[in-house]
């Protein structure tokens, strides 16, 4: 591991540690207690990677974000934060942050995102486009808590939310499956279109799926249960997802059954599965 890493905290112990564990990895290192600080070491061309707290006694780190993108596009920067919400972490993925960590962090977890970003780095750097914020206060939201799972989720949700992927969400009865896809919805770039969710009885005729398809417009359609359907039912939902071809609403599906086990007992469409599981929460 080789590089220059500014590190900006404003508490003195983590400044310590990840000076030290960081120099003893083979890196040099910038540690201050001020952004702006950080930002003049930017603007001087110091630094391959930036770890960076949010809040500072003189600046948010979330902020300068855009400023740092701009000044020097491809310079990785994880974020740290204590502030461990959900919109936390969908700021620092839309700010373009290479990564974000939430506080009390793992420090062998932190030095292995600091050598992937530094890889990165390495081989790509790219400045991709930004989308707009979600406006949305997070006293609104309806996802809380801080535990490490709840923290992987945020994550996830800041990653897939405006990806045009279909979306599996699994888990067991109660565990807030729908609650996620809605969430999704909410905070993607559709929130301004139908959220329509599809049962059973929607899927009954062979009208039903143009039905759907007139209510969701471009906005998201979710199939509730998606294990519980017939066969028959399940067959027009791979017709229906065929017609979209590159444009038509994004795609989410729950199920608290196991797909993949029902797949080798033959209970479930293949064809199906596949379809629907672009990217997978659980």
């Amino acid at each position: 591991m080789d590089g220059t890493i500014l590190v900006a905290d404003d508490d003195r112990t983590i400044r310590t540690v990840l000076t030290q564990a960081l120099t003893r990895a083979g890196c040099k290192v910038h540690a201050t207690s001020s952004i702006v600080t950080l930002m003049r070491w930017v603007v001087e061309g110091k630094g391959d990677l930036v770890i960076s707290d949010v809040i500072m006694p003189d600046g948010n780190g979330l902020d300068q974000l855009p400023k740092i993108n701009e000044l020097r596009p491809g310079l990785p920067v994880i974020v740290l934060s204590a502030q461990n919400t959900i919109m936390t972490a969908i700021q620092a993925t839309e700010a373009d942050a290479n990564d974000y960590l939430p506080k009390p962090f793992d420090l062998p977890v932190l030095m292995k995102r600091a050598v992937r970003a530094l890889d990165v780095k390495r081989r790509a750097p790219t400045t991709p486009p930004q989308p707009d914020t979600p406006e949305m206060a997070g006293d609104d939201l309806p996802l809380v808590g801080r535990t490490p799972a709840m923290q992987t989720l945020y994550r996830l949700i800041a990653r897939v939310m405006n990806a045009d992927l279909p979306v599996l969400i699994t888990g067991e009865s109660g565990t807030g499956k729908s609650l996620i896809a809605r969430t999704i919805h909410d905070l993607s770039d559709r929130r301004s279109l139908p959220f329509v969710v599809a049962t059973g009885a929607d899927l009954e005729t062979m009208e039903g799926p143009a039905a759907l398809i007139s209510k969701v417009r471009n906005g998201t359609l979710l199939f509730d249960e998606v294990a519980d359907l017939p066969e028959e039912a399940q067959a027009r939902i791979v017709r229906m997802l065929d017609s979209f071809g590159d444009s038509g609403p994004r795609v989410m599906a729950t199920s608290q059954a196991d797909l993949a086990g029902r797949l080798d007992k033959g209970a479930f469409r293949q064809d199906l599965f596949y379809r629907l599981s672009g990217v997978t929460l659980n």
